[in-house]
């Protein structure tokens, strides 16, 4: 069955943004409300200028997590989204049970898809580019 024949393709990538959106914005909040927390954990994992990078972190997920939410000039917070997830799984879950890791791997790979397929017929870019 192809794309045009298929009326239900166009769910596909805003159900996928909803997921990944939903989390990340979660995600990102937390670090915002405990960023003190996140920039100790940071420090403890040997990461350089973690008061910093905390606070790079927060608010790519949060801001991220949002325009991936909306599907609003999305293919940016895919890419950064996608390196969250890549830095966090080389610093924390690298060597560990796999069940640790599963969540991180499939935003990693939820969000290069979505990077690959674009945001999708319901989204702030669909709309852009029709106007």
């Amino acid at each position: 069955m192809s794309n045009s024949e298929n009326k239900y393709v166009d769910i596909a990538p805003l159900l996928l943004r909803i997921g990944v959106g939903v989390i990340f914005i979660v995600a990102g909040w937390g670090k915002l409300n405990g960023i003190e927390g996140v920039e100790g954990f940071f420090g403890g994992l040997g990461i350089p200028l973690p008061g910093i990078m905390a606070w790079v972190v927060a608010i790519v997920e949060f801001v991220g997590g949002i325009m991936v939410l909306l599907g609003a000039y999305a293919r940016i917070p895919y890419l950064l989204l996608a390196c969250v997830m890549v830095v966090a799984l080389l610093t924390t879950k690298l060597g560990g049970e796999f069940s640790s890791a599963r969540l991180d791997l499939m935003l990693l790979l939820a969000n290069l898809s979505l990077f690959f397929i674009g945001s999708g017929k319901y989204s702030v870019d669909d709309r852009l580019n029709k106007g």
